[in-house]
């Protein structure tokens, strides 16, 4: 096998291969034993034709077909001798066979492009500060507990301790019902904490049979425009019934708790803990996602429209399988592949500066590092550590191991800012 690389860009290369017809003969072979499984000429039946006749009849159109088919697979033994990295779909460009003597082809590749990476450390990143508020910490108490609630029919409304069923219609400018925007039944809870307050007032000692009305505006931004529409509703009440909570004993507290807490005061602190820990993980989250963006800003290059596709597909893929198991109607995959593509485009950027960047830091993946990973969790799985390195090895874990140690070196070299989460908000809000 004669073979040349030839470099067509940063991200796309090219190779050509020569074979003798004595190296491909092998592969010729077999194509006429394929073929002649469905061959049948007068005086012989099919997958019978002696094969002297079979070539003089058909040679010329066998072996030309067969051409293309052992290009392809001359390709591969081409990426094993030459040790190349391919990384979409490889284009046969050109082929030329001339039986009885050689087979001649290029093929089209894309490979990942190297990247001089910079500006990656010393990068400032805010880490947003979420604190614990009792209030939050008092309404999830009251939420759960609202679970296990009871309900007692009542006569007036005289707070938001209650729950109503109502038939409910969207009013015009004119105050006339809108057709097709009313509901029946509707079940609202007042004591709920994004309950529209003017409900709320609506409601307030009305009575099984009452009348009630209330109306407001709704403002939301589409980017930086500002959106007004304003609201008006119509009402029956058909049923009130008085929330009540129930009895705090042990019980119920170990029974909500899973078994963590006996007192009110050990279940408030399990909430405030789980609170904690969600703020921690969600600061942590973007601080990475800021951080990665950046590193991925300072260090723009084109990426390879190939690889972007295989990613692209994937993720269409992972959001149909999605679609089908939560049984999701009319799935629009154009509008899912349109609105994925940027994010495609992005992650095979990132994959491209992450494996530059642990290269150049000399970061890499040791068999001890998905044997400490196996350890850990042949603990929480009871599956054998050598089935789980195994498994690692066969499912490219280390490619996942490789991002860790990379993010976790970036951020060991980050400048990072900690701020007040709920000020940031108040301070972007003021600028609107």
């Amino acid at each position: 096998m004669d073979s040349k690389v030839n470099v067509l860009s940063s991200y796309e290369h090219e190779v050509e291969v020569t074979l003798s017809y004595d190296e491909i003969k092998t592969d010729i072979d077999e194509a006429y034993k394929k073929e002649r499984k469905n061959i049948e000429l007068p005086g012989f039946r099919k997958g019978k034709v002696p094969m002297q006749m079979l070539k003089k009849v058909y040679g010329e159109a066998i072996e030309y077909k067969a051409s293309e088919s052992i290009a392809q697979k001359k390709f591969w033994d081409a990426v094993d001798e030459l040790k190349l990295n391919p990384i979409s779909m490889p284009q046969l460009t050109d082929i030329d066979f001339q039986m009885g003597e050689k087979l001649f082809f290029k093929v089209k590749y894309e490979v990942k492009p190297e990247v001089e990476v910079k500006d990656y450390k010393g990068i400032e990143v805010e880490k947003p500060i979420f604190k614990v508020k009792e209030d939050d910490i008092e309404r999830e108490v009251t939420n759960l507990l609202k679970s296990h609630s009871t309900f007692q029919e009542a006569e007036v409304i005289v707070d938001d301790k209650f729950r109503i069923t109502v038939d409910l219609n969207r009013l015009d400018e004119n105050g006339l019902p809108v057709v097709g925007q009313g509901q029946q039944d509707m079940l609202i809870d007042l004591s709920e904490s994004n309950i529209n307050p003017a409900i709320l007032e609506g409601v307030k000692d009305k009575k099984v049979g009452d009348d009630f009305k209330f109306e407001f505006i709704d403002e939301h931004y589409h980017g930086e425009e500002l959106h007004r529409e304003e609201f008006k509703y119509s009402g029956i009440i058909k049923k009130i019934e008085k929330i009540v909570l129930p009895e705090v004993t042990e019980e119920l507290l170990s029974k909500i708790s899973r078994s963590k807490a006996k007192t009110l005061d050990e279940f408030k602190q399990q909430i405030r803990d789980n609170y904690s820990s969600y703020y921690q993980s969600q600061a942590e989250n973007i601080v990475t996602n800021s951080l990665l963006n950046k590193v991925v800003e300072k260090n723009d290059f084109p990426v390879p429209p190939g690889y972007v596709e295989t990613i692209l597909n994937n993720l269409v893929e992972s959001e149909k399988e999605n679609a089908k198991r939560y049984k999701t109607p009319n799935f629009d995959e154009k509008g899912v592949r349109e609105y994925l593509k940027p994010r495609a485009e992005w992650t095979a950027k990132w994959q491209i500066i992450m494996e530059a960047i642990a290269s150049k830091e000399n970061l890499k993946v040791e068999d001890s590092d998905l044997e400490k990973l196996a350890e850990e969790e042949a603990e929480k799985t009871g599956i054998s550590k050598e089935k789980l390195v195994k498994f690692y090895k066969d499912s490219n874990r280390s490619i996942g191991l490789l991002e860790e140690k990379v993010i976790n070196f970036l951020k060991e070299n980050t400048k990072i800012q900690e701020i007040d989460a709920e000020q940031r908000a108040k301070e972007k809000k003021d600028k609107k």
